[in-house]
């Protein structure tokens, strides 16, 4: 396995996280560039995954540092999937605040990742800004 440095977010870094927005089809977050640069500054943990100075995977996280650490995004770039990045940016991020539970939204694709590594469905609910109250 290569060496990879996860270190946390930079502003400069959105670039490289936009475009694997975009690859991804998450148009929402990419679209919307100024509003997911404020979240990823505003986010505890956020963090980046590098090879070398490019970088290639990211999370974002929110938590109050007791209950919760909810994951609101993970994302690694494509031809460096499957070498354990997304789960050590996860396991990173928990090791910040290791009483916490982890829970996450996941797309139907990433569905079988997440329950082979010991998650569990859960349900919920949400409602974008855009709708009314």
């Amino acid at each position: 396995m290569n060496n990879f440095v996860i270190r946390t977010f930079q502003e400069n870094d959105f670039d490289v996280i936009k475009s694997l927005l975009e690859q991804e089809g998450w148009d929402n977050l990419a679209g919307k560039s100024q509003e997911t640069i404020q979240a990823l500054l505003n986010s505890d943990p956020a963090l980046v995954a590098l090879d070398g100075n490019d970088v290639i995977g990211y999370l974002r996280g929110l938590t109050d540092g007791a209950i919760t650490l909810y994951i609101c995004e993970v994302l690694v770039m494509e031809n460096y999937r499957k070498l354990g990045i997304g789960q050590q940016l996860i396991n990173l991020a928990h090791e910040c605040y290791p009483s916490t539970r982890i829970e996450m939204l996941a797309t139907s694709a990433s569905q079988e990742y997440y329950t082979n590594r010991g998650f569990r469905r859960f349900h919920g609910f949400r409602k974008s800004a855009e709708e009314s109250v």
